[in-house]
């Protein structure tokens, strides 16, 4: 495609003060999937690659967007410098996840250079952004379509564009879309699967930028989500991960007196019978004692919490648009605890959010060292244009940044070598994946509290054996199978 001047009018363009605003109501949509006649076995002797960058809502948008590919013919690739089309499903939470992919879209334009029917684009988060599409837009960059993540469902009406147009298509919806149901999805796992509950987040934490590139929390109606349950059953799946940008908040933006929330479709979710329930993300803030009651309740609905608290400070989670009070987070994990005596409870958390001061990051340090995580992802605030926290002067430089983020590093290293030796000489009940990846003589798998089992042993994929934990690391449980 020869690079020219670009007609801007022609283009469907984020825009963040549409992506504030919130619709009343969302449609479900049964039927908003339909092959272009144009495109009709396209794909027959073509290949496809997709690179999914970021969260588990990602992933599952990337198996739609295979499945849809899959039905008029494209085959997978694992080399995208030989497929026929590739397609950048990207991340917006951190800087460093848009280096990357900018750094890939200079690899995949040289490609184009060379072969002109070499079809690559973007989609995701960072296509919702409008400073990247707008950087994009500027550049020498031959990428053929940009689309966001609103409309997943017309990735073959984009490529029907592109093809027959021969024209850059940009489709960005700044406002989030409706419920599209009956989507076809290739899953890239047959054990384990994740099933959007609910999509968005009204939230408005200052420092994230997903209110804006997820749009208003739409929930899935149950009747759709427990029917595809059933389906993953009859498949032989072994566990699903409920998935959503706030799972916990599933369920207010429906319009009933009989309200149907989180805990109501965890409880029907159980109730089909799958081996292992799981779900994420949640915030702290309206996870419900009702969710924990539910847990205790099923067997098949497996002891972990993932529950970002991103700081130790109140004040620190005030500037962030947290409305959670420290106290009333420490009185939920005692909950947890005292309910769910063995649930592993992991956490998020952010240091150096602008001008954190050395005493609230110690805070930070004192709650961690209080509810001893299993774990934690922690990570240097990064500063995303178009948030509230994006405007505030930030005094603290990178290099006190870097120090605090290794003291928080070594005490997680710690407290998760801790938690994971208590399970020395127990004996768990583990999901068989197959052979390490590391040594094909040990086989591996998760236990109910989301822990890699490494284990010696006869036992297939997609079992669920019995294994005594004879040491541990901070990463693993290693042990040997039972009867």
């Amino acid at each position: 495609m020869e690079q020219k001047k670009r007609d801007l009018s022609k283009y469907f363009l984020p825009n963040f003060k549409d992506a504030r605003k919130r619709t009343k109501k969302a449609n479900v949509i049964f039927d908003g999937f339909q092959i272009p006649t144009n495109l009709v076995n396209f794909g027959l002797n073509k290949t496809y690659h997709i690179k999914t960058f970021g969260c588990q809502s990602n992933v599952r948008d990337s198996e739609v967007m295979m499945g849809m590919l899959e039905l008029i013919g494209y085959k997978f690739n694992e080399d995208p410098t030989t497929s026929d089309l590739v397609i950048l499903n990207t991340c917006a939470i951190r800087e460093h996840a848009e280096d990357k992919v900018f750094a890939d879209i200079g690899a995949l334009n040289k490609i184009k250079r060379s072969n002109p029917n070499f079809i690559f684009g973007m989609c995701g988060c960072m296509a919702q952004e409008e400073k990247v599409v707008n950087r994009i837009l500027k550049s020498n960059f031959n990428i053929d379509f940009i689309f966001g993540t609103h409309n997943i469902h017309r990735i073959l009406n984009v490529l029907e564009q592109v093809i027959f147009e021969k024209n850059l298509v940009v489709e960005v919806w700044s406002q989030e879309g409706d419920v599209i149901e009956n989507l076809p999805s290739k899953r890239s796992d047959n054990l384990k699967g994740f099933v959007n509950v609910m999509y968005g987040c009204d939230k408005f934490c200052t420092y994230c930028i997903v209110p804006l590139t997820r749009g208003k929390i739409r929930s899935r109606n149950k009747n759709q989500i427990l029917e595809e349950i059933n389906q993953m059953i009859k498949e032989g799946y072994k566990e699903v991960t409920l998935i959503g940008q706030n799972v916990n908040s599933y369920g207010i933006d429906f319009e009933s007196e009989d309200k149907y929330l989180f805990c109501n479709l965890l409880e029907d979710v159980a109730k089909t019978g799958i081996e292992r329930v799981r779900f994420t993300t949640s915030n702290p803030w309206n996870f419900s004692k009702q969710i924990v009651d539910v847990m205790q309740k099923y067997k098949n609905i497996m002891p972990h919490i993932h529950l970002p608290i991103q700081s130790g400070d109140e004040s620190i989670l005030k500037l962030m648009n947290r409305h959670m009070k420290i106290q009333d987070y420490i009185d939920l994990i005692d909950y947890i605890k005292a309910k769910i005596p063995n649930c592993s409870i992991t956490t998020d958390l952010i240091v150096g959010f602008p001008n954190e001061s050395k005493s609230q990051f110690e805070k930070t340090i004192e709650l961690y060292k209080r509810i001893e995580f299993d774990n934690a992802f922690t990570f240097i605030y990064s500063k995303r244009e178009g948030t509230i926290a994006a405007l505030i002067e930030d005094k603290i430089s990178l290099e006190e940044k870097k120090q605090r983020l290794y003291q928080l590093n070594e005490m997680v290293k710690f407290y998760a070598k801790k938690n994971n030796t208590r399970f020395v000489n127990q004996v768990v009940e583990v999901l068989v994946e197959g052979p390490s990846k590391k040594d094909k003589k040990i086989i591996s798998g998760y236990s109910p509290q989301w822990k890699v089992v490494n284990f010696t042993g006869n036992a297939k994929s997609g079992e669920i054996v019995k294994v005594l934990i004879t040491s541990a690391s901070r990463f693993t449980l290693n042990g040997e199978m039972v009867n």
